[in-house]
């Protein structure tokens, strides 16, 4: 493997399943050049012992992103030393980066200034951009998590992280109220992409107070239309219940755990009082966006976390009634970014061209199945739309999958080698 990660556990996976797949050669190919890309590709071991994972084709480090990208090898990491290094790694990393910056969204790998010269915001020089989004701050909480539900491993909680998951609490009350306590501003100059900014002089719209958390930027880095994004405040109620179990059991502090509580039941609150609407064809369904004064935008994007992506998410099941009726509304012609064509069916997203539909929509609607043969109808899409690269792209024209954008996309890759595995251990693809 590349970068010097001859990771054994991650080896031997990738050639155990594939020997699975091999009535599926196609499926196998994909699998396994999507399995090995974010190792081979996009991993770096910086000179302190931190881990430095870029996004792909853009040299800069997104803390979703780079969490995604690792969720597919972390059932390994108890049976490889290696490999959990490199994930402690990251983990480190991005507990660094939220203490530089807890409103950026991405992170070069050194103090280089390197930035969009049209942002107006408080840049700093580690900085590559500074959206503030909701779901930055909850997924290294979600991996640091993950990580220790496999390896156990208590060391890793030490006073970098505990001031990681305070100012992880302390941004979310701030954004609580965006419009009385926050200094967050954002704007980009850019005519052709008006989603690149927030208006108002980069504070968006007014909200209203709902106990909700504010979020400027949406997970596909598009300005929010209304400030309290849904399945990001979604994802903020499954995270702020580990950093409760977190301050008991690691750093004893009643004060961190109450804050963290009360937070969780407010923004579960919010969501539950402002959140959902009644819709004339599927009943009680979740918004996507509020801004708590009445005003819901109905619609689901395939970035996760989406509506689609709440089982996911961990925040309900996939039998919940609301999320069914979501999960059947933003599979419908009623989403104005569900597309259907000839090679395949999903939903799209407003940060890429219209009638495109993403590949990661494609493999969170797979992962929230559940009838055996929907999962193998998009295991035939995702297969049959990657214009013979075999790898998973931002997103494709179902009527000419020869049409797509960006041909190095870590994340979709390491989500379409996480749905395989999942695929295979379910027993369902034949």
């Amino acid at each position: 493997m590349q970068n010097g990660f001859g990771l054994k556990a991650v080896q031997a996976t990738c050639a155990q399943t594939a020997e699975k797949l091999k009535k599926f050669p196609e499926l196998a190919q994909i699998f396994r050049q999507c399995y090995l890309n974010t190792l081979e590709t996009t991993v770096e071991r910086l000179p302190n012992g931190n881990t430095f994972v870029i996004t792909g084709d853009i040299p800069a480090m997104w803390l979703r992103d780079s969490s995604a990208q690792v969720r597919t090898y972390l059932p390994l990491a108890a049976a490889d030393a290696e490999l959990a290094a490199l994930l402690r790694g990251l983990i480190r990393q991005q507990a660094a980066c939220l203490m530089i910056d807890p409103y950026a969204n991405a992170f070069n790998r050194e103090p280089n200034g390197l930035h969009n010269s049209a942002d107006h915001t408080e840049m700093g020089s580690w900085v590559w951009e500074r959206k503030f989004e909701l779901d930055s701050l909850c997924a290294p909480v979600q991996l640091l998590y993950d990580y220790w539900q496999v390896t156990h491993e208590e060391s890793l909680f030490d006073e970098n992280i505990y001031a990681m998951l305070k100012r992880v609490v302390e941004v979310m009350l701030i954004e609580q109220r965006h419009d009385v306590y926050s200094r967050y501003y954002f704007m980009r100059h850019d005519e052709e992409r008006p989603l690149d900014t927030l208006v108002s002089e980069g504070r968006g719209r007014a909200v209203n107070v709902t106990g909700m958390i504010w979020s400027g930027f949406r997970p596909s880095d598009d300005a929010c239309t209304f400030g309290y994004h849904l399945p990001s405040n979604m994802f903020a109620v499954v995270v702020l219940g580990y950093i409760e179990t977190f301050a008991h059991q690691f750093y004893h502090d009643p004060q961190l755990a109450g804050q963290a509580g009360s937070l969780r039941k407010a923004v579960e609150q919010g969501i539950q009082d402002y959140g959902i609407v009644q819709h004339p064809r599927f009943g009680r369904i979740y918004a996507y966006e509020t801004d708590g004064f009445g005003n819901h935008l109905l619609m689901d994007d395939a970035n996760v976390p989406s509506l689609l992506s709440i089982p996911y998410l961990g925040y309900r099941t996939a039998a919940d009634p609301i999320y069914q009726n979501t999960r059947a509304f933003v599979l419908s012609s009623e989403n104005p970014y569900f597309v259907n064509g000839a090679q395949a069916s999903g939903i799209g997203s407003p940060h890429t061209a219209a009638g495109f539909i993403w590949p990661i929509s494609l493999i969170v609607q797979g992962m929230t199945a559940s009838s055996a043969d929907e999962k193998r109808t998009l295991r035939d899409q995702l297969v049959r739309t990657t214009a013979g690269t075999h790898y998973m792209h931002e997103s494709f024209d179902p009527n000419d999958p020869a049409r797509y954008t960006r041909s190095w996309f870590a994340w979709a890759n390491s989500l379409f080698a996480e749905w395989v595995l999942r695929l295979v251990a379910e027993d369902v693809l034949k």
